[in-house]
């Protein structure tokens, strides 16, 4: 059964008309997207200190923002932060409040990372500046307060995604690895998007498999689909990773090929934890003011990030 709650938004959603992503331009998405968010999203937690930083990227410098709650001294643990939004859309605000959740329940810095997307910036852009702010966030540990040997990385859909890939990528290479984990909110790990999932949950449940063609098109082209950069489920190991926690939701066309992925650290002798909220939609961790187990699933997150940076 789905949730209520879940039910309750989807029956507004289709009441009120609203637009179906995949039918609105890149930037009429990123806009909707981003002035939604105070009807499902709840009040923002106050933090002791909020400061927007950029990071050498690829192109130019990379935006990012800073979250400390009060009490956490520094050297802190830190959670480099990915949105999601399908490489398309999303960015510091849209996650404004989820990093100040985690930072301020897991009793760690959070930094958020406003990665380049498609279709101005196309794959493999988005990876690549997640790798380049996570090794510069390293290196200026010292001078942010930061304890370098106590990072993670995390992100929700695309954003998990990349907290993969940038796993994977900081395991290979040289020297030891520096990531004491993963947080991998129902992540996309495999593009060919063939799960059966995808068929189950396809329609009906906000994201549909037409919003997801959608942002593939704008982010990456066919012959991408099997880079390992792209769908982490396909790198050629996933040994040696830093312990995950898995978390999907039971109505979310994403769901089977978060749970594969999780089996496969597993079966690779990685660490990892699978936890699917079964009567749940894909972004429901977001909606905190309108489905009380996002609530639970933040709590659920910041547990998980709490025993991994104690």
């Amino acid at each position: 059964m789905l949730d209520p709650q879940a039910q309750a938004l989807i029956n507004l959603i289709a009441e009120k008309g609203f637009p179906a992503t995949h039918t609105l331009s890149p930037a009429e998405a990123r806009a909707w997207y981003r002035d939604r968010r105070s009807f499902s999203q709840p009040a923002p937690r106050d933090m002791a200190e909020v400061r927007d930083l950029a990071a050498p990227g690829p192109l130019g410098p990379i935006p990012l923002r800073l979250y400390r709650p009060a009490g956490v001294s520094g050297p802190a643990p830190t959670l480099v932060y990915f949105h999601g939004g399908g490489w398309v859309m999303g960015d510091l605000d849209t996650h404004d409040v989820l990093c100040r959740q985690l930072a301020d329940e897991a009793r760690c810095v959070v930094v958020s990372v406003d990665y380049r997307m498609g279709p101005e910036h196309r794959f493999p852009a988005a990876p690549d500046d997640c790798l380049a702010a996570t090794r510069w966030l390293m290196a200026q540990a010292g001078d942010l307060a930061l304890d370098a040997t106590r990072f993670t990385v995390g992100g929700d859909s695309a954003g998990g995604n990349l907290a993969a890939v940038v796993s994977i990528a900081l395991r290979d290479a040289p020297g030891p690895q520096p990531l004491r984990f993963q947080l991998l909110i129902y992540p996309a790990t495999d593009m060919r998007a063939g799960a059966p999932s995808h068929t189950s949950n396809g329609q009906g449940y906000v994201l549909t498999s037409d919003t997801i063609a959608y942002f593939q098109g704008h982010y990456l082209n066919r012959d991408q689909l099997t880079d390992w950069r792209a769908s982490p489920l396909l790198a050629g190991s996933l040994a040696k990773l830093p312990p995950a926690l898995v978390l999907t939701a039971g109505f979310d066309p994403l769901r089977d090929e978060g749970r594969q992925y999780a089996d496969a650290l597993s079966a690779a002798g990685s660490t990892a934890q699978y936890v699917c909220f079964e009567r749940q939609i894909h972004g429901f961790i977001t909606m905190g003011r309108v489905i009380d187990e996002a609530n639970v699933a933040v709590g659920l997150c910041a547990l998980a990030l709490r025993r991994a940076l104690a």
